[in-house]
């Protein structure tokens, strides 16, 4: 029997975290120039966050967010998924890939988590919490 080449339960590799980074840059890079052939895609400014690639490399899921909200997230995620041949193929062609990886494109959720990470440490409660000792005696 064959070793098992995935590891479970650790984080990706160097070589899936360069190829995800690789594919992020290639598709700001093409979504920024407006090479895809669609008017409405192409009047959206999209901000690719991050790209995270299956251990085999096949697969890309592509983490994506309108610029200051100047459109839905999903109708962003719509169009791309609607284009995804074609960026598809500008990846293949832009990198020295085996295989240019299936594209599946999600919502960016970073800003939301960072929001709602700034409410939690604004909190009285935890602030108390996280306060160093001695900090409290000095304020009363």
């Amino acid at each position: 029997m064959a070793a098992k080449r995935i590891p479970s339960g650790q984080g990706p590799s160097q070589r899936q975290l360069r190829v995800g980074e690789l594919i992020r840059r290639t598709l700001s890079d093409v979504l920024n120039r407006g090479e895809i052939h669609d008017p409405e895609l192409n009047a959206m400014p999209i901000t690719v966050g991050e790209v995270s690639c299956s251990p085999d490399l096949k697969v890309a899921t592509v983490y994506v967010m309108p610029l200051l909200g100047s459109a839905p997230v999903e109708d962003a995620v719509r169009l791309l998924a609607k284009h995804k041949g074609e960026l598809r193929h500008r990846i293949g062609r832009e990198l020295t890939l085996k295989y240019a990886p299936d594209l599946r494109f999600r919502p960016d959720e970073t800003f939301d988590r960072l929001d709602e990470t700034r409410r939690l440490f604004a909190d009285p409660t935890v602030q108390r919490d996280i306060a160093r000792p001695g900090e409290e005696d000095e304020e009363e």
